[in-house]
C-alpha cells in the first residue's frame, strides 16, 4: 500500500509536561480539554469519537462535543509512543481542603456568571427591541394610537348595542369572583441565555491529581488494573493484533477510525475524515497463518464493492524482519460470471 506520511512522520516524543492527557475511567479513556483534541488530530493523527452534548440543545445527537473517546487501539499507540500520559481518574479527584467554603465560592462564582450572561441577554433582547420600533419617541406614538384604535372600538360597540324593553327584566349585575389565592409575586421571564459548562476540571481546587495518578507505561497500567487492553496472550490473540496492525497503518501516515458501520475492525483515511472519505476498510486476523472461509472472502469482498471502499485483510507476522511485519490483501469484486 502507498504512504501519505510526510518525511517528519512519525513526530517525537514531547517532554512529560507536553504529554496529552488521556483521563482513564472504567476501561475508557477519555480527553476533556478541547486544545488536546485539537492537537490529538492535527499532530498525532489520532481523531477519537466525540461524545459530549451541547448544552443548549442536549436532545440531539448530530453535533456533538467533549469529551472525546478514544479508541482502546489508539491509547494504547499513544502510550507505547510515549505521547500521551494515563490518568486513573477516580484517584485523581480528591476531597476539597476547604470543603465548604471552596464549594461555596465555586457555586457563588457560577451564579455570578449566569447573571451576566442573563443580564446581558436582557440588555441585548432591549436594544434590538429598540431598534425594530424606533426608539422611545416611535414607541410612544405607537402607544397613543393603540389607545385610540381601543377607544373607537369601545364606543361603536357602546352605541350599536340593544337597549332593553320594559317588557324584560333588567338583569342585575354579576358579582365578582374573589381571588382566595395569595397574590403572587410577578417575575420575568428568563431571557435566553447560554451557560457555559467548563470541560476541564483541572483549575478546580480539588481536582489536582496527586503524582500517583499519572501512569506513563502501558506495564504499569496493567499492573495497577487501570488499562488491561490488549489481554495479555501467549498466542498473540485478536487484540494485540489489532494493536499492531492500527500502530503500522498510523506510522505510513494513516488516519483511521472505528470500521463496524462499514463490516470492518478499521476505516484508513488517506487524510484528516474532514477532508477526505475513507479508501480502505480493514478487518484484522487473529494470525497470519490463520484460516479463513472462502464464504467470508466473498462476503467482505462484495460488501467493501458495495460501500465503494476497498476491503483489507490484515494481520501481523511477528517472525518478518527484526521486529515482525504487518501483510494486507485486498479484497475487490471483479464483475466477471453472473
Amino acid at each position: 500500500m502507498s504512504s501519505p506520511s510526510p518525511s517528519s512522520w512519525p513526530p517525537a516524543s514531547p517532554s512529560e509536561a507536553d504529554k496529552v492527557p488521556l483521563h482513564v475511567s472504567n476501561g475508557k479513556a477519555y480527553v476533556w480539554d478541547p486544545d488536546a483534541i485539537a492537537r490529538l488530530r492535527t499532530d498525532y493523527h489520532i481523531c477519537g469519537v466525540l461524545s459530549g452534548t451541547l448544552p443548549s440543545i442536549q436532545q440531539q445527537n448530530i453535533f456533538l462535543g467533549p469529551p472525546l473517546v478514544l479508541l482502546p487501539e489508539e491509547v494504547v499507540l499513544l502510550a507505547s509512543k510515549r505521547l500521551a500520559v494515563l490518568i486513573d481518574d477516580p484517584t485523581a479527584h480528591i476531597p476539597p481542603p476547604h470543603a465548604s467554603a471552596d464549594i461555596a465560592s465555586w457555586h457563588a462564582s457560577r451564579r455570578a456568571e449566569v447573571d451576566r450572561e442573563v443580564s446581558s441577554a436582557l440588555a441585548e433582547e432591549e436594544r434590538k427591541r429598540r431598534d425594530l420600533s424606533g426608539g422611545d419617541a416611535a414607541s410612544a406614538k405607537a402607544a397613543a394610537k393603540r389607545a385610540e384604535r381601543e377607544a373607537k372600538r369601545a364606543a361603536a360597540a357602546a352605541s350599536s348595542a340593544p337597549l332593553p324593553t320594559s317588557d324584560e327584566p333588567t338583569p342585575s349585575p354579576t358579582p365578582p369572583v374573589p381571588n382566595l389565592l395569595p397574590p403572587q409575586p410577578r417575575t420575568t421571564p428568563l431571557a435566553p441565555h447560554t451557560l457555559h459548562i467548563p470541560t476541564s476540571s483541572a483549575a478546580l481546587p480539588w481536582h489536582k491529581p496527586p503524582a500517583e495518578a499519572y501512569i506513563h507505561t502501558l506495564e504499569e497500567a496493567r499492573e495497577r488494573g487501570v488499562w488491561v487492553y490488549p489481554a495479555p496472550d501467549p498466542a498473540r490473540g485478536v487484540e494485540q493484533a489489532r494493536c499492531d496492525v492500527f500502530r503500522d497503518l498510523w506510522e505510513r501516515g494513516y488516519f483511521m477510525g472505528g470500521g463496524i458501520r462499514f463490516g470492518g475492525d478499521f476505516l484508513v483515511y488517506p487524510g484528516d475524515p474532514l477532508r477526505y472519505h475513507s479508501h480502505f476498510t480493514v478487518t484484522v486476523l487473529p494470525s497470519v497463518r490463520g484460516a479463513v472461509r472462502p464464504i467470508d472472502i466473498v462476503a467482505l469482498g462484495r460488501l467493501g464493492t458495495a460501500v465503494k471502499k476497498v476491503h483489507l485483510l490484515a494481520a501481523w507476522d511477528p517472525e518478518r524482519g527484526e521486529k515482525g511485519e504487518a501483510e494486507y490483501f485486498s479484497l475487490e469484486w471483479a464483475g466477471f460470471g453472473t
